[in-house]
């Protein structure tokens, strides 16, 4: 749609903007309420043509508060394109109560002295501090995710900063993301390879090492796989069968070379994490006991279970 121009005022109506603002640009108000725009919040309008994104409706959460305020919690998660579960409202951290604001669909925090950055021209907490507001709203295994995905995409972020931050105890997070940044590892690729990687650590299993470069007994490198126990030569991947046929076929002949050097690869689908997890869990402990892996409980913990339901 462009820019709507007033006497001495310029709209870029493609970015969200306020009702004040529009008042500025000689927008009437039964323009607003027509077909070329759309509200997106209380007092806050966008161009209909402009193509809505998550990072629209974060810009759109932050015009009420006149850059006072920034990104933070969820909508921090979704400029960093961290990978969390859908959660409905906006949130927004500004350094003073005065500078509160009450709108449905946005949460706003009070934090007198956040960690911010800018990215993509808005303001949003550090990736350290973001992590930490995340334990007030994911689930252990989803924080790790959002850490293993953090830690992977953004320079100077370490499972140890992470924890560093999470253990200073600031935010109402705080505890649970410390938690979380003791499960965080670099070099992770997918979040369904967090999510195996979780449930194998909580039913009490020793952990596998992470995209390990495996090679034959003369010592030549040839194959790197997901989640590895170099001990006992067992290979635990998850598969989410969306591969190219060029992919598939050089998966199927990695898998050929490590039967010949005598490796085992448990394959992981998503009904194994998603349905049955039991049968999933169950499994890599029979096969880790068989072939001797050091450090394997006869018994599993159940403290997978709050995480990883059954569904039969």
């Amino acid at each position: 749609m462009g820019d709507t121009s007033g006497e001495d005022f310029v709209l870029d109506t493609s970015r969200p903007f306020s009702r004040a603002d529009a008042a500025k640009a000689k927008l009437k108000p039964s323009t607003l309420r027509g077909p070329r725009f759309v509200r997106l919040f209380s007092g806050v309008y966008v161009a209909a043509d402009a193509p809505p994104t998550p990072l629209q409706r974060v810009q759109a959460a932050l015009v009420p508060f006149r850059g006072n305020g920034f990104a933070s919690h969820a909508s921090a998660a979704r400029v960093y394109g961290v990978p969390i579960p859908t959660l409905p409202d906006e949130h927004v951290t500004v350094t003073a109560g005065s500078h509160r604001r009450t709108h449905p669909g946005i949460v706003c925090h009070v934090l007198k002295k956040p960690r911010a950055v800018v990215l993509d021209g808005i303001g949003v907490s550090s990736p350290d501090q973001l992590f930490a507001e995340l334990g007030s709203q994911l689930s252990l295994v989803d924080l790790v995710v959002a850490g293993d995905h953090l830690v992977r995409h953004h320079r100077g972020v370490t499972p140890a900063t992470l924890a560093d931050f999470s253990g200073s105890g600031t935010l109402p997070g705080s505890r649970l993301a410390a938690t979380a940044a003791g499960y965080v590892r670099d070099k992770v690729r997918s979040p369904m390879e967090t999510r195996l990687r979780m449930l194998i650590v909580l039913a009490g299993l020793p952990e596998p090492r992470i995209n390990v470069l495996v090679g034959t007994g003369d010592g030549m490198l040839k194959r790197e796989h997901d989640l590895v126990y170099v001990a006992s030569k067992t290979v635990v991947e998850y598969d989410g069968k969306q591969h190219p046929a060029e992919q598939w076929e050089r998966d199927l002949e990695r898998r050929e070379e490590a039967d010949d050097d005598g490796w085992r690869i448990l394959t992981v689908v998503a009904k194994g994490l998603f349905r049955r997890p039991d049968l999933t869990v169950a499994k890599i402990h029979r096969v880790l006991l068989e072939r001797g892996e050091p450090g394997v409980p006869k018994r599993l913990s159940d403290a997978w279970r709050p995480h990883f339901p059954v569904i039969r």
